[in-house]
């Protein structure tokens, strides 16, 4: 099973077990958090896109740690004008476990209703 993810801008895919580095987030070290914007679920039988988000799935994640990520650094320069400007940059970021992706099972009991209206 996995889904994507839309956190900081950014859309991540994901399973069960994965970690991943998404831009800062509140919560300390082994908090559990949920998010929301989920845009897609998938499993073996199929996949549920959202329109833009799939009502009532959640992804639920462990925080392992708040760091820093590699610096960049960022230079500018206009030829011949002697102007140079160079600076660094350190990312924050969150580090997550995905424990629990929820939201298949609402597509599970809606095939089962449709099957249901159709054998009667």
């Amino acid at each position: 099973m996995f889904a994507v993810v839309k956190t900081g801008g950014k859309q991540y895919r994901v399973a069960e077990g994965d970690v991943i580095k998404v831009e800062k987030l509140d919560g300390e070290a082994g908090k559990s958090i949920t998010l929301d914007e989920v845009l897609m679920v998938g499993d073996a039988k199929g996949i549920k896109v959202g329109e833009p988000l799939v009502k009532g799935a959640k992804v639920t994640a462990e925080v392992l740690e708040q760091k820093k990520d590699k610096k960049i650094t960022v230079f500018k320069k206009k030829r011949r004008h002697n102007y140079r400007r160079k600076v660094g940059h350190r990312q924050e970021i969150t580090v997550l476990r995905v424990t629990k992706i929820a939201g298949a099972a609402a597509k599970k009991a809606a095939a089962k209703k449709t099957e249901e209206a159709a054998a009667e």
